[in-house]
């Protein structure tokens, strides 16, 4: 009797396992808005201005805009529209600064990773190998390694500073870097050498892409970005004769700026 209940339960099994589990859905962990801004800072180099700020000085400078566009046309609708597109301004700024700062940072992460490499050949401790990158590292990145040092000596805590290190540099070629030293600490072994000369390699392969692919690609971005300007700055140079501006002040030319500002985000993006 046993070997039949043995049988069916191992028959029953077989059988459920052909069917999908509905229980549990596997959900997509969504980063909060703030920290995605935090890291966007954290990437264009302004680490002493929080998200907060940042939203605080696009608040001010739209509103800024919209007083004196007012003073200058009285034509709400238009003021508006000014209005949002000086208040986007200083973040399209830090936008454009994290991506210069990421451009000239992936063309010195190889000669970080062969410092690191040539330190731990020399008989350095990992530690110290990232600590020296604050006076012999690239200038761009010897202060984050010279807090990285000084965060080190102060607690001892070689994951929590390399955490902090990760935070202040907000790049993602460190991260790859950060978990890699991570991950050869906690495993140890000789392969570390290995490693270094692996990623600096594929780090440079990496780099040489991308550079062809933006040079590629950048005459296109550059015209949609001139098709999207046009229209505003025909707009602009038209709030210089007030009586072209009339028109936006009924219900049509609202209608007109608002699927125009639509039509120009999507078109974009």
């Amino acid at each position: 009797m046993i070997p039949v209940l043995l049988l069916g339960a191992g028959v029953f099994c077989l059988w459920w396992s052909w069917w999908p589990r509905t229980g549990e859905s596997t959900r997509t962990q969504r980063v909060d808005p703030l920290t995605r801004l935090r890291d966007l800072i954290g990437q264009a180099g302004y680490t002493s201005i929080s998200p907060g700020q940042l939203i605080a000085i696009c608040l001010i400078t739209g509103a800024a805009v919209f007083v004196l566009t007012m003073a200058m046309t009285s034509v709400a609708p238009v003021s508006a529209a000014f209005a949002v597109i000086a208040g986007y301004a200083p973040l399209a700024f830090v936008r454009m600064r994290a991506r210069r700062r990421r451009t000239v940072l992936r063309e010195v992460w190889p000669d970080v990773v062969d410092n690191i490499s040539s330190a731990v050949r020399a008989g350095m401790a990992l530690p110290e190998s990232l600590a020296q990158l604050g006076v012999r590292g690239p200038e761009e990145l010897r202060p984050a390694f010279a807090d990285f040092a000084h965060d080190y000596r102060a607690t001892g805590q070689f994951n929590d500073a390399l955490d902090r290190l990760k935070d202040r540099l907000a790049d993602p070629v460190s991260d790859r870097l950060v978990e890699s030293l991570r991950i050869a600490r906690a495993v140890g072994g000789t392969d570390l050498g290995r490693l270094l000369r692996t990623l600096s390699s594929f780090l440079r392969d990496d780099a040489r892409t991308r550079a062809e692919l933006e040079a590629r690609q950048s005459w296109t971005v550059n015209a949609a970005r001139l098709a999207l300007c046009a229209p505003w700055i025909v707009l602009a140079l038209m709030a210089t004769r007030g009586e072209s501006l009339q028109a936006y002040q009924s219900s049509t030319g609202v209608a007109v700026l608002a699927i125009g500002a639509a039509v120009s985000l999507v078109a974009y993006r």
